[in-house]
């Protein structure tokens, strides 16, 4: 993987700790974006306008990202699928989300940020099930 970039990547890592750190501060929520997701599409979700803006904000951000030449993404066509195979491995990622509990940045970033067991267990899980998936998927299809 030639495009990361440490400085980067590290800047990255550090805003996303500092905006998680700060709405659970300020706001008393965890920055979990499936959880997130999940209460948007919630027709009974008395927390509708922040979770939309959180949304939007991801959005923004990623476009802003692109226009401005920030953004070191590789082409669509070398991740190595198909769009079918890259649309089933969302779906199966979604599951495992509703399955888990939460994804990874809920449990990843939050979570062992706020030094829960549950959450190291099952970011070790991710990360684990990743490697086996990527040495599966590069070495035996």
């Amino acid at each position: 993987m030639a495009f990361i970039i440490p400085w980067e990547s590290l800047a990255g890592g550090v805003l996303l700790g500092l905006s998680a750190l700060i709405m659970l501060v300020l706001n008393g929520k965890v920055a979990g974006i499936s959880g997130i997701l999940t209460g948007l599409l919630t027709p009974k979700s008395r927390d509708f306008a922040w979770r939309l803006m959180f949304v939007v904000g991801m959005i923004a951000g990623g476009v802003a990202a692109v226009t401005f030449g920030m953004a070191h993404l590789p082409a669509a066509s070398s991740l190595g699928g198909s769009s079918v195979m890259l649309a089933l491995a969302g779906l199966v990622v979604g599951v495992g989300t509703r399955l888990g509990n939460g994804c990874t940045s809920g449990h990843g970033i939050c979570g062992i940020g706020r030094l829960s067991t549950r959450s190291m267990v099952a970011t070790g899980v991710f990360m684990s099930v990743a490697a086996v998936t990527v040495f599966i998927r590069l070495h035996l299809i």
